[in-house]
């Protein structure tokens, strides 16, 4: 068993009968939706779900989940998901996929958001490895772009995958992915993306984690935020 399979089947040990669950987006959500399912299956769980992208709700559907729309939902019960960056404070970096909007909503109405991250994921600073996704209305993204680049930041409109147009959310934005030149620390990059015009979302989660489930030493370990 892989470590994705060790971390996902911990998670999906966690959730109890009658639970609201929020259900993430890419390959480590992707493991933890079909080992919840099999545990529903096994021990007739009964759970309901709701997905932050049209791919994982289709995953789960297919694997006999009850889904939700998030029109439905005002709070869940526990939201998991992987991450792209994991800091020592736990402010995680996501939103590669580009699915910023659902994945930090359901991350925000969760009563607990549990973080699956292998230990590639661990960084010292958000934005050490990967630039910050930041989804912008299309009109406005030259604006928004000129004003990250006032304070540091450098990059540009991410591509689609065959590298012929820009990428478009699943809510008609575009992405800015920026690298920033200042190191700033994720509570302030935070709060002047957030207090940026233009800035649909973006992808430093802070203050939103209250555990991340890894694995050290061939060992599952949970380690706990303070949120």
């Amino acid at each position: 068993m892989n470590e994705k399979q060790l971390i996902a089947n911990f998670a999906a040990n966690r959730i109890e009968d009658g639970m609201l669950v929020g259900l993430g987006t890419g390959s480590t959500a992707n493991v933890f939706i079909e080992a919840l399912a099999l545990r529903a299956k096994e021990e007739g769980l009964k759970i309901s779900t709701v997905a932050s992208s049209v791919i994982s709700a289709i995953k789960a559907q297919q694997a006999g989940l009850p889904v939700w729309a998030i029109e439905q939902v005002g709070q869940l019960d526990v939201y998991v998901d992987g991450a792209d960056e994991v800091a020592p404070d736990l402010t995680l970096l996501k939103g590669r996929g580009a699915d910023l909007v659902k994945e930090k909503l359901l991350a925000k109405a969760a009563r607990r958001f549990m973080v699956l991250a292998d230990p590639s994921k661990f960084v010292d600073w958000i934005g050490e490895r990967y630039p910050i996704p930041i989804e912008v209305a299309p009109f406005a993204w030259r604006l928004v772009k000129t004003s990250l680049e006032d304070i540091g930041g450098r990059g540009d409109l991410r591509l689609n995958a065959a590298g012929d147009n820009v990428a478009v959310t699943a809510h008609g934005s575009l992405v800015l992915d920026m690298k920033f030149e200042v190191a700033f620390d994720s509570k302030t990059l935070n709060q002047l993306l957030s207090g940026t015009p233009g800035v649909v979302e973006h992808g430093i989660f802070s203050g939103l984690a209250t555990s991340v489930v890894t694995v050290r030493d061939g060992r599952v370990q949970e380690v706990l935020g303070g949120r």
